[in-house]
């Protein structure tokens, strides 16, 4: 195996054996082997294009196939193995068509030559682990290629994730599926650097259309999320506990929990589902339990109740964890020996009626923490907001907007964030989405005249929110250019959802971005001198001197 994709890769360079994050080789193997029939499906499917063919079910499964990689998303064998045979299955099916259909516009037979990913093929586990072995992230010797095409697919991942909970929620765009074709498609290619360099810039502009897509799902099934104080401590009812992304789920669950005696609590990602106003009439939405995905092994175990994964961001269970028949998987979520709740059916509901009944049995969650957060903080409120902190920023009351959106995770040098909110100055209101919020939201920074100093935006997702906010102040400001705002971007990295939205703030034209806690290990030393040269990218330095630049527009 051969794994770089997340921030806590091992030695910033790659995991070899086992993944950092605990995913074993067979695993990474088979995750790199549906990437290589994904890539298949998109040799036929830019061939097919040519020839007026749009396949919006193949496009959404290409998606779904890019999401299953994401980092703590699945970890079932048994569900790649099954994966792979349905792309192969997805890829014939559309060969045929696109067969056909070029016979009948040239009246002869397609004879060209075609990437390996595109013909070949195995219909069993035993062949599908060997052809895994030689079709990794190291089959591409060239340094820079790889780190471009690595790039691009990874960014894919998290536009795919994006797209996918979209289209649960009924809006899909073919443009977003045909770009994931074209660029996977462009990775069984001999490009030059600059038809790369702009296939990601392209991925950057697809991934603001993407969130803004999404945006407008959750806001039209759900409303405007609002500003909400969410209870951090817990009821005395029994209660299940749902992690991830996933609204639709959220919406699900919590409709067949009324009056049932069960209280549904949201975890790590799902807390921004508290703002929503459609999720505020049911009495039994106690709030949020604990805290970043990668404290849940000694969360979840308190818990004492149900545990739902809808997306990314499962640990595995550590030895001495009891919880695994108390955890279920659903979506594109998998892990040995959690049950797994299956899709819905075509105008149904999922069904959550066995968890529910197990969460009967339990006993009511352990108190870990009590009092209430502040988030909701989404482009409609601070719209709502937006005389207030126009005069704010007028009369100097704030003197910078510190964008601290993306990711948390485990490593010790994540402190940095916690010591940057606690050291910025008074006047500075912090911009945050994303689970990085969790190493500052429970701080007590105050106000500046009734304006909360770290507003929360919602989901990684929700980062779109800060971006339309930044773009209003441009206007509201008269400047030419996003980078004359008063606005510092500081963005700390863990997966592939957040390397999109680092490619849809490039494509915006945002400069002087600091990525940490580290760069990430597929940036080729190459690919950083672009983006150092392009974007002005750099990596975080001493809280202070970070503090400093930053507050001298730096």
């Amino acid at each position: 195996m051969f794994c770089f994709q997340c921030q806590e890769t091992a030695k910033n360079t790659g995991c070899t054996v086992r993944g950092v994050c605990g995913k074993p080789e067979e695993t990474a193997n088979l995750q790199d082997l549906l990437i290589y029939t994904l890539r298949g499906i998109a040799v036929y499917g830019e061939k097919a294009k040519e020839l007026g063919i749009h396949d919006k079910e193949t496009g959404l499964f290409v998606a779904q196939g890019l999401f299953a990689t994401i980092t703590n998303a699945n970890w079932d064998n048994d569900r790649f193995i099954s994966l792979i045979k349905d792309a192969l299955k997805q890829r014939e099916a559309l060969k045929e068509r696109f067969l056909a259909a070029y016979k009948e516009k040239n009246g002869k037979d397609f004879d060209e030559n075609l990437h390996d990913s595109a013909t070949w093929f195995s219909d069993n586990a035993a062949g599908f682990n060997e052809k895994a072995k030689s079709v990794g992230v190291l089959s591409t010797e060239d340094e820079d290629v790889r780190s471009l095409r690595e790039l691009l697919i990874i960014g894919l991942k998290g536009i795919a994730a994006y797209a996918e909970h979209a289209a649960l929620l009924g809006l899909e765009k073919e443009d977003i599926y045909d770009f994931l074709m074209e660029a996977l498609d462009s990775t069984t290619k001999n490009l030059s650097v600059d038809d790369m360099i702009a296939l990601v810039m392209k991925a950057g502009e697809v991934a603001v259309n993407t969130m803004a897509l999404l945006d407008e799902a959750n806001r039209s099934a759900y409303g405007n999320p609002e500003i909400t104080e969410v209870n951090i401590g817990v009821e005395k009812n029994p209660g299940i506990l749902i992690s991830g992304h996933d609204l639709k789920d959220m919406e699900e669950l919590l409709n067949q929990t009324q009056e049932t005696g069960v209280d549904v609590y949201t975890h790590g990602e799902m807390l921004p589902a508290n703002y929503y106003p459609a999720f505020k009439k049911y009495d039994h939405f106690a709030g949020n339990y604990g805290n970043a995905w990668w404290l849940q092994n000694k969360e979840f175990e308190s818990f004492n109740g149900p545990i739902i994964l809808t997306t990314n961001c499962l640990v595995p269970l550590k030895k001495d964890n009891t919880y695994l028949d108390r955890l279920f998987t659903t979506g594109m979520v998998g892990y040995p020996g959690a049950k797994h709740i299956a899709n819905r059916p075509e105008g149904g509901s999922k069904d959550f009626a066995g968890i529910i009944e197990l969460a009967k049995k339990c006993e009511p969650p352990i108190e870990i923490e009590t009092g209430k957060i502040v988030g909701g903080f989404a482009h409609n409120q601070v719209f709502a907001l937006a005389d207030k902190v126009i005069d704010a920023v007028k009369s100097g009351a704030i003197k910078r907007f510190v964008v601290m959106a993306g990711c948390d995770g485990r490593h010790k040098s994540r402190s940095y964030y916690t010591e940057v909110a606690e050291k910025l100055p008074k006047d500075t209101v912090i911009l945050t989405a994303g689970c990085a919020k969790y190493r500052y939201n429970k701080l007590d920074l105050g106000d500046i005249g009734g304006i909360p100093r770290v507003l929360d935006a919602g989901q990684c997702n929700d980062s779109y929110s800060l971006v339309v906010i930044a773009l209003k102040l441009k206007e509201v400001f008269k400047l030419d250019d996003i980078n004359d705002l008063p606005i510092s971007y500081n963005i700390a990295w863990y997966e592939q959802k957040a390397v999109a939205v680092l490619l849809a703030l490039l494509f915006l034209g945002v400069k002087g971005i600091r990525l940490g806690p580290t760069l990430p290990a597929f940036f080729s030393p190459n690919v950083v001198n672009v983006l150092v040269e392009k974007f002005n990218i750099k990596p975080i330095n001493t809280v202070e001197a970070d503090i400093e630049a930053m507050m001298k527009g730096r």
